[in-house]
């Protein structure tokens, strides 16, 4: 009965989601308050729908109801709970109806927090959102229902990929959906300005704290997705330009030239064609992402490659929503005043390189993702870009941004002098060279790059704080620095820390990669294995049951120099009901750096004697990559607590002469 309840409130959301689509635009054009009034009525209810349609499918999974087809597919008895829930949304028809939840979620949020955002523009805002609604209900409940029964009701599920039934994918998903949808709420503040045919500071304004929201979220489920591409697959790796990765990494490359872009419309009203078309972009990668991985174009360990039909589905939406904003862009882009004049040397100037540098970086990994899928449909021959591709073309892009973000806070609005913001940096010019000669006389046979991109992430690091350091007068008046600090906006700490974070994640990026140590051996109880110096040595082989799978774990201590450092477990787990084998690495944290252990079949077990391989490999600094990525999401958050964020845009000026009517 509840499922059927949840399809009910599905149906009842498409509705209302109709009638938002249709009559806010309708009293936008007319100037009827009551009609624009509608769009947040309308725009609540499709939240409270879905939210009870989303909890009906949870509830589902909670009590094992296996005459929903969706829970059967994707659950079993035996599970624990938080596996059992988190199924709702690790399948194709979970992750649409998530999907849906956090569209109308963003529309809500809207409705109710934007009061300072003029009628007419919220009222077209809601309903654009609604349109992207429309869509996307149509699609669930026409091809993809999540409510489907099964009769008679098996007694049991055929389980969750084991993979996925890990915390990093319990939490990875929402958090990715969160970022990814929540830039649809940007995407239709771009699509009802140019609609109004007004951009402005007042509107950039709006638009900021919805944008650092989705980035913020997006930025969490990345990090929480490669922490689980870590420790769950067994490669030792935690980036593998896997087209599904590279698919959610688009929409942030996007998203980040954005926010930046969004603060020179905000401070300087220019950038207003380049902002409405980021916010186009962004938005317009996320869907691209989503056709790709649910079309069946990609296989990969986390895509759903389902109906072709499905995806032809949402093929159709892609052009109507991708062609029809950019069609509205060119028509109202041109009539878009320039705004602010400014120099090349200037902090404008910076963020305009930098957004240009994002941009370039975006169209590299958009090429390396589709060119395998144009190839194979023009030819048939099936081959695979990989980390050869992106460390010769996106690597240095990336280390040319990181120099420009260390040196663009410097510089002041609309003119600068290059030479007195360099001169601010010598002592961190003489810092990254003393780094990059410590780290040469420490590992002498690492690749050139690995040096060069150890002192870029040195020079941004040293730079931001800098910066930050010079705005509360650190060195030049102490005793009075905590309270310039604490009156500084959260936004500038924010920023600095957000900076510091990249630098921070560059470091572990390019130690983990540059200077890994692996090594491999047959392993049988008392047989040992040396990386960098330390001794792992398998002491026992013991069977282990868990509650829905059965493990051959094998039993590790590591020692080094003779000294015995502590105890590892790696195992071979088997789940019967999905029939498959997940390996569950061993990881001994050392500092910043990991030594990892996993203990997987031999290719012949025959001739190995029943021994099994055991692998151990030296990951340095790679804990920086996560501490990095942690003070990315709290700058951000920071950045999105400051006050001027909060309390709502100004209210907007008279029209300029020449600048485009409103409606």
């Amino acid at each position: 009965m509840i499922a059927e309840l949840g399809h009910l409130a599905l149906t009842l959301a498409l509705a209302a989601a109709l009638v938002q689509s249709v009559l806010p635009m309708v009293g936008a054009a007319r100037g009827d308050a009551a009609l624009m009034g509608s769009a947040r009525a309308t725009a609540i209810l499709q939240a409270g729908l879905s939210g009870f349609a989303f909890a009906a499918l949870v509830n589902a999974f909670a009590v094992s109801d296996f005459s929903v087809v969706n829970v059967y597919e994707n659950s079993h008895t035996l599970k624990p709970m938080i596996f059992k829930i988190a199924a709702a949304w690790g399948s194709h028809e979970g992750s649409l109806l998530l999907w849906v939840l956090i569209l109308a979620l963003f529309g809500a949020g809207v409705a109710i927090l934007g009061a300072g955002v003029p009628e007419r523009l919220r009222a077209r805002t809601l309903a654009v959102q609604a349109w992207i609604a429309v869509g996307f209900l149509t699609f669930l409940l026409l091809t993809s229902n999540p409510f489907d029964r099964l009769d008679p009701a098996p007694l049991e599920g055929t389980d969750l990929n084991p993979l996925l039934q890990h915390v990093g994918l319990a939490l990875h998903p929402p958090l990715l959906y969160l970022g990814y949808v929540g830039l649809s709420i940007v995407f239709s503040f771009a699509v009802a300005a140019l609609i109004e045919g007004r951009v402005d500071p007042a509107w950039a304004r709006w638009v900021r704290p919805w944008t650092l929201a989705a980035w913020v979220f997006l930025t969490g489920g990345i990090a929480l997705g490669s922490w689980w591409a870590y420790s769950e697959l067994g490669w030792g790796g935690w980036w593998f330009w896997d087209p599904v990765e590279n698919v959610s990494f688009m929409p942030w490359l996007a998203a980040t030239a954005l926010l930046h872009s969004a603060i020179v419309t905000e401070k300087r009203d220019a950038f207003k064609s380049w902002t409405i078309l980021l916010a186009i972009l962004a938005f317009s990668l996320s869907l691209f992402g989503t056709f790709i991985v649910r079309s069946g174009l990609l296989t990969s360990v986390h895509a759903f490659a389902v109906d072709p039909e499905r995806g032809i589905y949402i093929l159709g939406l892609l052009v109507v929503a991708i062609g029809g904003s950019l069609a509205l862009f060119a028509v109202r882009a041109p009539a878009m005043e320039p705004g602010g004049l400014f120099r090349p040397i200037s902090r404008e100037g910076g963020l305009l390189m930098n957004n240009l540098v994002l941009g370039t970086m975006t169209g590299t990994v958009l090429f390396g993702t589709l060119y395998p899928l144009v190839l194979e449909g023009i030819t048939g021959e099936q081959i695979s870009v990989g980390a050869p591709y992106f460390d010769a073309t996106f690597v240095p892009l990336m280390l040319v941004l990181a120099v420009f973000m260390g040196l663009g806070p410097l510089l002041p609005w609309k003119r600068a002098d290059l030479a007195g913001a360099l001169a601010r940096l010598r002592v961190v010019a003489v810092l990254v060279l003393a780094v990059m000669a410590v780290v040469w006389w420490w590992r002498t046979d690492g690749p050139v790059l690995g040096l060069v991109a150890v002192g870029v992430a040195t020079w941004l690091i040293g730079a931001s704080l800098a910066e930050w350091a010079g705005r509360v007068k650190l060195f030049a008046d102490p005793g009075a620095a905590l309270r310039r600090a604490r009156s500084l906006p959260r936004a500038a700490h924010g920023m600095m820390l957000a900076h510091v974070g990249v630098g921070v994640l560059i470091l572990g990026a390019t130690a983990s990669t540059a200077w890994k140590e692996e090594a491999l051996a047959f392993a049988a109880p008392g047989t040992s294995v040396e990386v960098a110096g330390y001794t792992v040595t398998m002491t026992d082989r013991v069977r282990v049951d868990g509650p829905n799978w059965i493990a051959d774990r094998g039993v590790l201590s590591v020692s080094r120099g003779g000294e015995a450092i502590g105890d590892l477990t790696a195992e071979r787990r088997f789940y019967p009901a999905a029939n498959r084998w997940t390996t569950e690495s061993g990881i001994l944290r050392r500092g910043f750096s990991d030594l990892y252990v996993t203990v997987t079949e031999a290719v012949n077990e025959d001739a190995a004697g029943g021994a099994r391989v055991l692998r151990a490999v030296y990951e340095p600094w790679v804990n920086l990559l996560w501490i990095g990525s942690a003070m990315l999401v709290v700058g951000g958050a920071l950045s999105l607590s400051d006050r001027r964020l909060r309390v709502g845009a100004p209210r907007r000026a008279a029209p300029a002469r020449g600048a485009m009517p409103a409606e």
